[in-house]
């Protein structure tokens, strides 16, 4: 199936980068910091891995201050993330798209990683969990986006990760395209995405 959005919402941890290694490794150094136990990698992809990060705090029943630590030393682990190899390329080729970040992580740490593997220029918004009363699922972040990008959801495409990117999508009325997880579209890498549209 061909897709004709005018605009093109992009989830960044999984999808333009690989983060999960850096947030796993200042998430539990925050905990350590605050004398709470740490978290196996497998317990935080299979549990925490796509959620807003104060969530995940509530969830665990901790203070929202080891939030706010965890986001003052993320930039300390951000050597362990890495931009996909044909990420660039591919972002180089959707340049006929307008392009928005919609993200569950915080401003801060999202500019850290959209300057250092130079792919702020690619787009023209980005929309921060921290700018929202709610991360994904809910989609805030997605009605948000595209007020700013001056589109209607149904005319955007989602492109995400994780079933919360999907349930967002959807709930806002875009069609969503999962990365490795099931929705209107999957695909297998960001290159896949351009025989798409």
């Amino acid at each position: 199936m061909t897709l004709h959005p005018v605009a093109l919402l992009f989830d960044m941890d999984g999808v333009l980068v690989d983060s999960l290694e850096s947030w796993w490794r200042a998430l539990n150094t925050s905990l350590l910091a605050y004398d709470q136990p740490g978290i196996t990698r497998d317990e935080f992809v299979r549990r925490f891995w796509g959620h807003d990060l104060y969530d995940n705090l509530r969830r665990l029943g901790l203070p929202s201050e080891i939030g706010a630590f965890c986001n003052q030393i993320f930039a300390q682990y951000i050597d362990c993330t890495i931009v996909y190899p044909e990420n660039r390329s591919t972002l180089e080729r959707l340049q006929r798209f307008r392009k928005a970040v919609i993200t569950n992580s915080p401003r801060q740490c999202v500019e850290h990683i959209l300057s250092r593997f130079h792919l702020t220029s690619f787009f023209e918004v980005v929309v921060t969990s921290d700018e929202v009363a709610k991360g994904k699922p809910d989609p805030e972040l997605v009605f948000a986006a595209c007020r700013q990008l001056q589109v209607s959801p149904s005319e955007a495409v989602l492109i995400g990760d994780t079933v919360n990117d999907v349930l967002a999508g959807h709930a806002a009325g875009c069609r969503v395209v999962g990365l490795n997880v099931e929705a209107d579209e999957t695909i297998h890498s960001l290159a896949e995405l351009l025989a798409l549209l």
